[in-house]
């Protein structure tokens, strides 16, 4: 049985999901590397469906799981990679400009991402792997402002790895279940974006905490 016909299981991949398994299929793993690439600077790619199919090819011998692994988080940091030089180098408008010319998106998408990396900084790169469209875009203001290239490669990196493991494991283990993921997907996404607002939220209390002590520090010393 070829891998699309058993990737199917009476399921309909749609035309993302065919295209990646044809990829997969034709050029094995570092298809699973280019696909996530894509995804990066294209955000309608769902990673929910490609990483789960990545895990099944694995489990059905088109590929090892170290090399699927492997290639979806090469894959993840060349997009985020360059994303994020494409904002260093050319500035947020121009693009904006460029971003507002892919199909199936819009700026409101683009504005909450930089209202998000605003926000949260940091942990916004790190959290932002596990969430759609701020996984693609979370790179851009991370590279307008200029945000230390080791920082933002680890921050990326631990990111891309924990979200990519998470639903190649899933579809390796399911198998010709592996569309069941999807049904986990929403709840995961939205557990990463309350750890968020539980971090700010601490972080925030801290900052607080610490200048109140400051100010009754300074008003005990006084005569």
């Amino acid at each position: 049985m070829s891998l699309a016909a058993a990737a199917q299981g009476g399921e309909d991949l749609g035309v993302i999901g065919s295209a990646a398994v044809d990829l997969m299929a034709a050029i094995g793993a570092p298809g699973v590397g280019v696909l996530l690439a894509v995804e990066a600077v294209f955000p309608p790619i769902p990673s929910e469906i490609v990483l789960p199919l990545a895990g099944f090819a694995a489990n059905q011998g088109t590929f090892s799981l170290i090399a699927a692994l492997a290639w979806a988080t090469i894959g993840s940091m060349v997009g985020a990679l360059l994303l994020y030089e494409a904002g260093r180098r050319f500035g947020r408008d121009r693009v904006l400009a460029i971003w507002l010319r892919l199909p199936l998106v819009d700026e409101h998408d683009f504005a909450r991402t930089e209202a998000w990396f605003d926000e949260h900084g940091q942990k916004a790169v790190f959290f932002g792997r596990m969430v759609p469209l701020f996984r693609s875009l979370i790179s851009i203001p991370a590279g307008t402002q200029r945000m230390p290239y080791g920082r933002f490669v680890l921050l990326t990196l631990a990111g891309s790895t924990l979200w990519n493991t998470a639903f190649i494991l899933g579809g390796y283990l399911l198998g010709e279940e592996w569309h069941r993921i999807e049904e986990v997907a929403g709840w995961l996404q939205l557990a990463v974006v309350a750890a968020v607002v539980a971090a700010g939220a601490w972080w925030l209390v801290l900052r607080i905490r610490r200048r109140r002590s400051a100010a009754d520090g300074g008003s005990s010393a006084g005569p």
